[in-house]
């Protein structure tokens, strides 16, 4: 019997979606960087991965907010609800060959694959399949 042949690589082009799933390591190196709040987080016994799809205008990264009217394209509200993540995170942006993203000012920092280099604020950054955007106190999304 033949051995089976690895599927051939993925034709790396424009991203469609992102993955959000919880991220142990980034956790941790969020706990040790101490701050205000860090001793009363706990990860998150379970927390399902969840897939948006990147289309339109902006794709908005946040958790949702009745009474400021915010309702986010990617709402990460829970459950789990990851508190370091803002109401108005970050937000996806297409350009001519793919997505960008922008942190909106949020109060944690948005990091696009250096969880230790936060990106510029109100700073487009090219993205790419593969690239994983750490957020607030667990949170990762990736690129697909």
């Amino acid at each position: 019997m033949p051995e089976p042949r690895p599927a051939p690589p993925a034709e790396e082009g424009p991203a469609t979606g992102v993955t959000v799933s919880a991220d142990r390591t980034y956790y941790e190196i969020v706990r040790a960087a101490g701050g205000p709040d860090a001793g009363a987080l706990v990860f998150p016994d379970f927390c399902p991965e969840r897939q948006f799809p990147l289309r339109g205008s902006q794709v908005l990264v946040g958790r949702r907010s009745r009474s400021r009217g915010i309702h986010p394209d990617i709402d990460l509200t829970g459950p789990p609800e990851d508190p370091g993540i803002s109401h108005a995170h970050a937000l996806f942006l297409p350009q001519a060959d793919g997505w960008a993203v922008v942190d909106l000012g949020s109060a944690n920092g948005t990091y696009v694959n250096d969880p230790a280099k936060p990106i510029p604020v109100r700073a487009p950054i090219a993205v790419k399949p593969g690239d994983r955007i750490f957020a607030g106190a667990w949170t990762v999304i990736t690129v697909t």
